[in-house]
């Protein structure tokens, strides 16, 4: 036999014994998991220790660990589990878990993909995300240290998301003499406190991650215990499924599939109930019907599809459709609203601002929300309702929230996927919360445009002129409100219609409840920003002069206007130059620490980064200023 063709039948045989291994594993059930709890209550080695006792570990695996557990100087073990799983070079230093780990194994019985997620508080978020498609929880305590904050916080969070199965694993039994007063004492509280929250079931094992005590072999220092181990609970537990079939057929369309001008489905994962040719279906939120010609796949037409499988589906007629758009059964279709009760877990270092716009993402839906002053915010020790005003890292809130447009939903009892959604910085695109519908507020659905006759176009043509909002952004003292008042001075003369909103005297009247807290200062500029909008209406050259010094909130007025119609003019001025003039005093206040949250001393300001018109008062009059900006509103 040649060398070539000894390699062939090797190749063939791998080939062979990977066929056999997916056909071995293909029918089985799928239980997505994850392991929670404090930080140190040994979730990485438990996870470690079912890999290592499942056979998941290679040979190579295994050397690579055994030289790693030496190298970290591992105590009275050969083997640390939990490197297995802790792969960030920080976790190693710091022995701690700080992003989500996903490990897949399978025994017989079942497949498994476990998250590994964090025990710090700071990393909370991070938990959120790994227990965001989990069937079901095995929450941590170390039995030395008992019931701790971080253990409610997790288990708040597993009954909001709606994990239908908890696992309470009292870890480390061996180093509390494998006692049964302890474990019992530490499940009566625990037990106590899942009560107060809602979770009305459990399923309690005393292991020892470390030793493998009840982990896949019973443990002969707890003889007193008579339950399953937990790889035994793991095999044998029922998996709940939400979306069974017998919800409403729901299909949120990820994208149209369009390969050449014969062809038109639309793709994405089946969310809940079945769906087979022939049905009747709607298309939320247009409100078209059509029935379905085919379900399309890479291995061809299917009868029926059911909730989590990938699928194209075509119709029988020509009607619009899209990204965004939900595919639901005709007769049941979801709710659409644009107002809504919420819950949120902020996840963001800076704290929630109510007012300001936030993306929102459900699903394949993307719209720009903002959110209200938080109804109250959670206590995860005592589930107690707290008085807040806006939301900071961790922090677990019932908020309303508002969308520009309708959104397609369901509540997320009903439907985790049509329920559940994100939150997105608009300026970072960072994820700043994760949050759980509850229902749409009766005023969304109360509330409509009401037509006019008389339009905004008729307003502008009856005066001349194109509406604008001309948005004057600066320091306090940079002098937005002088050249403002020169702009308005130079319109009048010329017979244009226009009005100057400024910043102190708003808060004369419209805004005078409000501060200079951050929140408060959203709110200021979310009130002007509407009012400007409704004077455009009126066909009205619109003024505003306000320090304005968030960019996402001028970013939220800007939307509100149609194209070419909001003009922002920064009035560059450096802050020693605006504190010089000072003709308030309230720079020399600030500094005294008399007058808090004053922009440029001790709250931000965040410069333009394109405004239309950019003032450099160090080079330019007030006088010359206006003369530019008249020339630019006028030139068209």
């Amino acid at each position: 036999m040649t060398e070539q063709t000894h390699e062939y039948k090797v190749d063939a045989l791998i080939a062979e014994d990977i066929d056999a291994y997916l056909a071995k594993h293909q029918h089985k059930t799928m239980l997505r998991f994850i392991t929670c709890g404090s930080v140190d209550d040994g979730k990485s080695t438990l996870i470690g220790r079912l890999l290592y006792d499942s056979k998941m570990i290679f040979e190579d695996q295994l050397a690579t660990l055994s030289k790693d557990s030496k190298a970290v100087g591992t105590q009275g073990q050969e083997i640390d589990f939990a490197l297995l799983v802790d792969g960030l070079a920080a976790e190693r230093e710091q022995g701690i878990t700080i992003d989500v780990a996903y490990r897949f194994f399978a025994t017989d019985k079942r497949k498994f993909i476990v998250a590994d997620t964090p025990g710090h508080e700071q990393y909370t978020r991070n938990m959120v995300t790994g227990a965001s498609t989990a069937d079901l929880a095995v929450i941590l305590i170390d039995a030395r240290q008992g019931v701790l904050t971080q253990t409610r916080r997790h288990s708040y969070i597993v009954n909001l998301l709606g994990i239908p199965n908890v696992v309470l694993a009292v870890n480390k039994m061996d180093l509390v003499g494998y006692s049964q007063e302890r474990y019992d004492e530490i499940v009566a509280d625990y037990r106590a406190f899942a009560e107060s929250i809602g979770i009305k079931e459990f399923t309690a094992i005393p292991i020892s991650g470390l030793r493998g005590d009840n982990i896949v072999e019973r443990s002969t220092g707890m003889d007193w215990y008579y339950g399953p181990t937990l790889m035994a609970h793991l095999e044998e537990v029922p998996l709940t499924d939400r979306s069974a079939r017998e919800r409403p057929f729901r299909m949120p369309v990820q994208w149209v599939n369009r390969p050449n001008l014969d062809f038109r489905g639309f793709s994405g994962t089946v969310s809940s109930g079945m769906v087979r040719p022939g049905d009747a279906v709607r298309v939320v939120p247009s409100g078209k019907t059509s029935t379905v010609k085919s379900i399309v796949t890479y291995d061809g037409d299917l009868d029926s599809a059911i909730a989590g499988q990938a699928v194209t589906i075509t119709f029988a007629d020509e009607i619009d459709c899209s990204r965004g758009s939900v595919i639901a059964a005709a007769d049941m279709p979801p709710e659409v609203a644009d107002q809504f009760e919420t819950t949120l877990i902020w996840m963001d270092e800076a704290e929630m601002l109510p007012g300001r716009p936030y993306i929102l993402q459900l699903g394949t839906q993307s719209v720009t929300a903002t959110i209200t002053e938080p109804k109250f915010e959670v206590n995860v020790n005592t589930a107690e309702h707290l008085a807040s005003r806006t939301l900071k890292l961790n922090a677990i809130g019932v908020c309303n929230i508002s969308t520009d447009r309708p959104l397609v939903f369901e509540s997320y009892d009903d439907d985790r996927t049509m329920g559940g959604f994100i939150l997105i910085d608009r300026m970072t695109n960072a994820t700043v919360a994760a949050g759980l519908i509850h229902f749409a507020l009766r005023r969304s659905q109360n509330i409509h445009w009401q037509a006019v006759d008389i339009d905004r176009d008729a307003h502008a043509a009856q005066k001349g002129q194109k509406p604008r909002v001309v948005w004057f952004t600066g320091l306090s003292g940079s002098g937005k409100s002088t050249i403002a008042n020169l702009v308005e001075k130079k319109l009048h003369s010329m017979g244009r219609h226009s009005f100057l909103l400024d910043g102190d005297n708003v808060r004369h009247g419209l805004n005078r409840d409000l501060g200079f807290t951050d929140a408060d200062r959203v709110e200021n500029i979310r009130r002007v920003g509407e009012v400007a909008r409704l004077m455009t209406d009126a066909g009205l050259i619109v003024l505003t002069a306000f320090i304005s010094p968030f960019q996402s909130e001028r970013r939220m007025v800007r939307d509100l206007m149609a194209e070419g119609e909001f003009v922002e003019v920064f009035v560059d001025t450096p802050l020693d130059v605006a504190e010089s003039r000072d003709v308030k005093g309230l720079y020399k206040k600030a500094r005294a620490g008399q007058l808090k949250n004053f922009t440029g001393i001790d709250s931000p300001y965040e410069a333009p980064e394109s405004a239309e018109i950019v003032v450099n008062t160090n080079e330019m009059s007030a006088e010359a200023a206006a003369e530019m900006i008249v020339d630019y509103l006028l030139r068209d």
